[in-house]
C-alpha cells in the first residue's frame, strides 16, 4: 500500500494537537509510543516525492508522538504558544483585539508571527478548509487528535509544492497508520478557581489482507476561568487605566440641561460611581471597569470522530476514504452586561441632542434629585453623552443576574464549530518506476457565534418611560410602558466585587423584562467550504547521475471555495438598516447620498454598539499545475527544483513561482542546506465583495464599532523567500542553524486602526487640512448626523470608523532557528538533552499609505507588542530547553520555556495609553508597562509504562506558578503570547489492548 511505505505508524491516544519544539523532534534514535509502535524518520512535507528524509534541503522538523508524550501532552494552545517558530497564537480568550474577536474556542498556528492566513495547515498532506472568522485560518481544535501520530512542520515558503497559504510555512498533521488493536486514554488537568480540563479518547487501528482500518473518538472540555480570579487580571485604575475600565460605563456622566436643551453643566459623575468600585478621573467622569465580568479562559467543550479505510483495489493500488467529523462550543462566553451606546438616537425616539436625554420626571432622575439636591437644578432633565454611558455595567445585567450562577449579571452568548470532511485517494504504482495519485477532498465549516447587544432608539424610548414590549399608548409609565433608571440608585451592589451601595433605592431598580426589550440578541451564521481535486504522477525520470535516479512529480489542482454568511434579524441591514428601524420598521435610505463611495457610509443598523451587517456570499475556483525535479548530482550533493502556475481567473490574475532548494553533505557530520524561491497568497473570496463586517477596536480610551469594507481590486500578495541552514550530526549529538528571509510585497491586510486615528488627529489643524479631507471622511462623528466626516472633529468624539481590506506595505521578515539535542545511555539509564530557539532579526513593514497620506510609517514590528498595527506579537528570542532521564519503566522531563521582552511601541509615540495623564489632584501618572517584561516558565512531566500495557503520566506545568507579564492591554496581559492559568497539573491514563 503506497501511503503505508512513507507515512509514519505509529499510535498515541493522549497526543494533544499541538507542536512540540523542534529541538525534541530532530532526534535520531526510533521512539516507541504507548501504542508500542516505532516513529521512523520519513518526511514528507514540502515534497512531492516520497522518502524524503528529515535532515534534507528541507527545513523540516518531525514531531513525533512519544516527544508529545514526554512533555505531558500540552494542549494545542500551550504547545503552540511554546514553539519557538510561531508568535501571536489564538486559542485564549482575546475579544478586545480585532483580530480574534468572535474567535473564541478557535486555535491557530501562526509561524513566525506572520498571521495565521499565510500558515498553510494539511491533514495528510491535504488542505483543510478555512474558518469563516475574520482573520482566514485553520481552526486546529477540529483535528482529530486521537487519530494524529505524526506532526511535520516545513519552516519555509512552499507555494512551489502546496499553493496559495503557504507563505511562512506548512504544518502538516498526519495520521495513524499502523495501530494494531485498542487504545484508550484519558487525563484532567487541575487549573485552580477553575473546574479543570479533560479529554477522553479511543482508537482502534487494523491491517492485513490488503484492507487497513483506523478508527477515532475522543473529547475534550476546558474549564472556564474568570478574569476576577486572577489578580494580575483586574489590577486598580491607578495602575493601568486600559486594565478594563472605561468612561462610558454605569454609574456614568452626565450633563444637566437647561430650558432651551443645552448644556448648562459641565459633565459630572453619577455620586454612586466611587461607592460601586468606580473611580472619578481627573476629567471629572466617571470610570467603571467591566473585565471582571469576563472570562480569561471559555468554557470550551469539542469532540471529534475520523474514520479512514484503505483497501489494496489490485496488487500495488489501494484506494482510501476518509471522513472527519467535529464539533465545538462556548456554551456561555462572558462579556460586559451592556455595551457602550456609541449612536445616538434617532429622532423618531422623541429627542434632538445628540446623546440620551433623561426628563426630569424619570423616577431614577427625581430619586438622584432627591438624594444629592446640589448637584442637580430642579425641573430639568440630563443629558448622558453618547460614549459616556451604558445602560449596565457594574450591577450586572437583570436579563442575566442569577445569584447561584457562577458570575450573575455578565451578558453571555455562544460560539459553535462543526466542521465535516471527506477525502477519497486512488494511489499506486503505473509501473515499477512510476507512482500515480489522484485525490478528491470535500470539507465543509460551519460557524454560529451570537451575543446582545441594545437597540439604541428603544433606550431612549425606556428613559422617556415608553419602554417595554406592552408599551401602549404616550402616557410614561402608564399602559404597560416601563421607565429605564440610568443612576447608580437603581444599583443595590457591584456584582463582581462585592461593593454595595447606600445609595441603592429597590423601588427605582431596573428590571429583566425592560431589559430583554431593548437588550436583544444577534447572530451570524458563517459557511465555509474547500474542494479540491487533484493528480499526479511521480517516480524516476530514467536519467542516472553520480548520486543516483533523478527523480520528478507533476500534477494539476482544481479548488473550489464558498463563502456564505447570514445574520439574524436584529444584526441584519435588510432588516434593521436604520437606527429607528426597530420603532417604525424603516427600512428606507437612513440619510441622503447613501451610495456615492467618501460622501456618506452605508446605513449603520439599529445596534448601539455591535455590527449590523448584509448577508453575503462569495466562491472562486482555482486551477494550478506544478512539477518537482529531485537531482542528487553526487553522492554529496542533492538539488531539489519546483514551481507551480496558480490561476484565479477574473480581475485576481494567476501567479507562477518557482524554488529551488540544495543540500551539500560536506562530511559524514556536516551537511549544508538553502533554498531560494517566491510564494503567494490569494484573496479569499470574501474580501473581494464590496460589503462590510464590524469590528470592535479601542479608539481613543473607549471601543468603537470599525467597519471593515472588501475590495475587489484585490491582487495576490507574494513574497521571495530564502534560507540556508547548517546541520551536525554525530555520536548521539544532532544540531541545526537555519536562517531565514521573507520579502513579501503587495501584503493583503487590513488598513491599520491605530495608524489612521493618530494621523488625522496628531495635529488639530489636520481636521481642516485639504491633505486629510478624505481621510477625515473615513470617520463619522457623533454630532455630525451620519454624514462621513461631518461634525467637530476629534478623538473623543468619533462615533464610527471605516476601513478597508487592500494590498498594503512590504514585509521584510529574517532570523535565525536553532536546535540541539544529545542523547545516549548511561549504564541502564536513558539520558537526552536538548535547546531550541528562534531569533528574529528583523520585521519591518514599509509605509502604510491610506488616502493619499502615510498613516503607519515603516517600523521594526521584531521586539514589539504591534498593538493595532500590521503585525502581530514577536518577541526577538523564544527558546524551549529539556533534559530527559529514564530508567526502567520510568521516564521524566524538565522542561524549561523562554519568552524575551518585547516592547509596546505606543510608548515611543507618547500616545494610546502612553500618552500624558493627570491624575484627579493634577499630579503626573506614571505610566508603566512600556517593556513587557521577559518570561520564564519550567514544567516536569514523570511518566510510567506499568503492567496490562497501561501507562501513567503526571504533570507540573509552570512548577513557579508564574503570573504572565504585564502588559497595557485589557487583561493585563498579553493573551497571544503568554498565559493566565498558573501553576496547574495533570494526571493522565493509556490503556492499550
Amino acid at each position: 500500500m503506497l501511503r503505508k511505505q512513507y507515512l509514519s505508524a505509529c499510535a498515541v491516544s493522549a497526543l494533544a494537537l499541538g507542536l512540540a519544539t523542534p529541538a525534541f523532534a530532530q532526534s535520531t534514535v526510533a521512539d516507541q509510543d504507548d501504542a508500542g509502535q516505532t516513529t521512523p524518520d520519513i518526511v514528507v512535507t514540502g515534497s512531492l516525492i516520497k522518502g524524503t528524509p528529515e535532515d534534507a534541503a528541507l527545513p523540516v522538523d518531525v514531531i513525533s508522538s512519544e516527544e508529545l508524550l514526554k512533555q505531558g501532552s500540552p494542549s494545542a494552545v500551550e504547545m503552540l504558544k511554546a514553539l519557538p517558530t510561531s508568535n501571536g497564537v489564538l486559542g485564549d480568550s482575546n475579544q478586545f483585539d480585532s483580530r480574534s474577536q468572535g474567535a473564541e474556542g478557535i486555535a491557530t498556528v501562526n509561524l513566525r508571527g506572520l498571521g495565521p492566513q499565510r500558515t498553510l495547515v494539511l491533514l495528510n498532506n491535504k488542505r483543510l478548509v478555512a474558518a469563516g472568522n475574520g482573520i482566514p485560518s485553520i481552526d486546529i481544535n477540529m483535528i482529530p487528535q486521537a487519530a494524529i501520530g505524526r506532526i511535520e512542520v516545513l519552516k519555509d515558503g512552499a507555494a512551489a509544492t502546496y499553493g496559495s497559504d503557504a507563505v511562512a510555512g506548512v504544518v502538516n498533521f498526519l495520521t495513524k497508520t499502523d495501530q494494531k488493536g485498542f487504545l484508550v486514554a484519558g487525563s484532567y488537568k487541575f487549573v485552580n478557581d477553575s473546574v479543570g480540563d479533560y479529554d477522553i479518547s479511543a482508537s482502534f487501528g487494523h491491517q492485513g489482507n490488503g484492507f487497513r482500518v483506523l478508527l477515532a473518538a475522543g473529547f475534550q472540555s476546558r474549564g472556564e476561568l474568570l478574569a476576577r480570579e486572577r489578580d494580575f487580571a483586574t489590577l486598580p485604575f491607578a495602575t493601568n487605566p486600559e486594565g478594563g475600565w472605561t468612561g462610558g460605563g454605569n454609574p456614568a456622566t452626565f450633563v444637566a440641561l437647561g430650558p432651551t436643551g443645552a448644556a448648562i453643566t459641565n459633565p459630572m459623575p453619577d455620586l454612586s460611581c466611587v461607592a460601586l468600585g468606580g473611580v472619578i478621573t481627573a476629567q471629572n467622569r466617571c470610570a467603571t471597569q467591566y473585565s471582571p465580568y469576563d472570562a480569561l479562559v471559555d468554557t470550551e467543550r469539542r469532540g471529534q470522530a475520523y474514520v479512514e479505510v484503505g483497501v489494496d483495489v489490485a496488487p500495488d493500488i489501494e484506494l482510501e476514504v476518509s471522513a472527519l467529523f467535529g464539533r465545538s462550543t462556548v456554551p456561555h462566553y462572558r462579556t460586559s452586561p451592556s455595551y457602550l451606546l456609541t449612536q445616538a438616537p434617532s429622532s423618531a425616539a422623541g429627542i434632538t441632542q445628540s446623546g440620551f436625554f433623561v426628563p426630569a420626571n424619570n423616577p431614577g432622575l427625581v430619586q438622584y434629585k432627591l438624594q444629592n439636591p446640589t448637584q442637580i437644578p430642579a425641573g430639568i432633565g440630563v443629558l448622558f453623552p453618547t460614549l459616556l454611558y451604558r445602560p449596565f455595567l457594574t450591577g450586572g445585567n437583570p436579563m442575566f443576574s442569577d445569584p447561584d450562577s457562577n458570575d450573575p449579571g455578565a451578558s453571555i452568548g455562544m460560539r459553535k464549530s462543526e466542521s465535516e470532511r471527506f477525502t477519497a485517494t486512488l494511489s499506486g504504482k503505473l509501473s515499477d518506476s512510476l507512482d500515480f495519485n489522484i485525490n478528491a477532498t470535500y470539507h465543509h465549516y460551519y460557524r454560529y457565534i451570537d451575543g446582545y447587544d441594545s437597540f439604541g432608539d428603544r433606550v431612549q424610548l425606556a428613559l422617556r418611560g415608553l419602554g417595554g414590549a406592552n408599551c401602549t399608548g404616550t402616557t410614561p409609565g402608564a399602559n404597560g410602558c416601563l421607565w429605564l433608571n440610568p443612576f447608580g440608585n437603581a444599583v443595590q451592589s457591584n456584582l463582581a466585587t462585592g461593593a454595595t451601595n447606600p445609595a441603592y433605592t429597590a423601588t427605582v431598580a431596573n428590571n429583566a423584562e425592560l431589559a430583554r426589550w431593548f437588550f436583544v440578541k444577534s447572530f451570524s451564521q458563517t459557511d465555509t467550504s474547500l474542494f479540491v481535486g487533484e493528480a499526479s504522477i511521480s517516480g524516476r525520470t530514467g536519467l542516472t547521475l553520480p548520486g543516483g535516479d533523478v527523480q520528478f512529480g507533476i500534477g494539476a489542482q482544481y479548488r473550489r471555495d464558498t463563502y456564505k454568511v447570514n445574520y439574524g434579524n436584529n444584526n441584519n441591514l435588510a432588516v434593521n438598516p436604520c437606527r429607528e428601524s426597530p420603532l417604525n420598521g424603516n427600512v428606507g435610505a437612513c440619510r441622503p447620498n447613501q451610495t456615492t463611495p467618501g460622501v456618506n457610509p452605508p446605513a449603520t443598523g439599529a445596534l448601539a454598539f455591535l455590527g449590523t451587517n448584509s448577508n453575503a456570499s462569495a466562491s472562486g475556483d482555482v486551477i494550478a499545475t506544478y512539477g518537482e525535479l529531485q537531482i542528487p548530482v553526487f553522492d554529496i550533493l542533492n538539488v531539489q527544483l519546483a514551481a507551480r502556475y496558480e490561476d484565479y481567473g477574473g480581475g485576481v490574475g494567476s501567479t507562477f513561482d518557482p524554488q529551488a532548494r540544495v543540500r551539500l553533505q560536506a562530511t559524514p557530520w556536516l551537511a549544508f542546506r538553502g533554498g531560494i524561491g517566491t510564494t503567494f497568497r490569494g484573496p479569499r473570496n470574501e474580501n473581494l465583495n464590496a460589503g462590510s463586517v464590524t469590528s470592535l477596536q479601542l479608539i481613543g480610551t473607549s471601543f468603537r464599532p470599525v467597519d471593515v469594507f472588501g475590495n475587489a481590486a484585490l491582487t495576490p500578495e507574494s513574497s521571495r523567500n530564502i534560507s540556508g541552514g547548517v546541520l551536525l550530526n554525530f555520536g548521539g549529538f544532532t544540531a541545526s542553524v537555519d536562517y531565514f528571509n521573507y520579502k513579501l510585497k503587495d501584503s493583503i491586510l487590513f488598513e491599520p486602526v491605530a495608524g489612521i486615528v493618530n494621523t488625522l488627529f496628531a495635529n488639530a489643524a489636520n481636521c481642516t487640512d485639504p491633505a486629510f479631507a478624505n481621510l477625515r471622511k473615513r470617520f463619522q462623528f457623533n454630532d455630525g448626523n451620519g454624514v462621513a466626516g461631518a461634525g467637530t472633529c476629534a478623538i473623543a468624539n468619533i462615533s464610527r470608523l471605516r476601513t478597508q481590506i487592500i494590498n498594503g506595505s512590504g514585509i521584510k521578515n529574517s532570523g535565525l532557528d536553532f536546535a540541539a539535542n544529545y542523547r545516549t545511555d548511561i549504564g541502564a539509564a536513558r539520558f537526552g538533552a536538548g535547546v531550541t530557539a528562534t531569533y528574529t532579526i528583523e520585521y519591518k513593514s514599509e509605509d502604510q499609505v491610506v488616502e493619499g497620506v502615510v498613516v503607519q510609517k515603516a517600523f521594526d514590528a521584531a521586539g514589539k507588542l504591534n498593538f493595532q498595527t500590521t503585525a502581530y506579537p514577536v518577541p526577538k528570542w523564544k527558546g524551549q530547553a529539556y533534559i530527559d532521564l529514564g530508567a526502567g519503566i520510568f521516564d521524566a522531563r524538565l522542561t524549561g520555556t523562554y519568552i524575551d521582552k518585547y516592547r509596546d511601541q505606543r510608548a515611543d509615540t507618547n500616545s494610546g495609553p502612553f500618552a500624558p495623564r493627570a491624575d484627579i489632584a493634577g499630579a503626573p501618572i506614571l505610566m508603566q508597562g512600556a517593556d513587557i517584561k521577559s518570561y520564564f516558565t519550567a514544567d516536569f512531566s514523570l511518566r510510567a509504562r506499568l503492567p496490562w500495557d497501561t501507562t501513567l503520566s503526571l504533570t507540573v506545568m509552570n512548577i513557579f506558578d508564574r503570573d504572565p507579564s504585564f502588559a497595557r492591554l485589557d487583561y493585563n496581559y498579553d493573551p497571544f503570547t503568554g498565559s493566565p492559568l498558573g501553576r496547574n497539573y495533570k494526571v493522565g491514563l493509556s490503556k492499550k489492548f
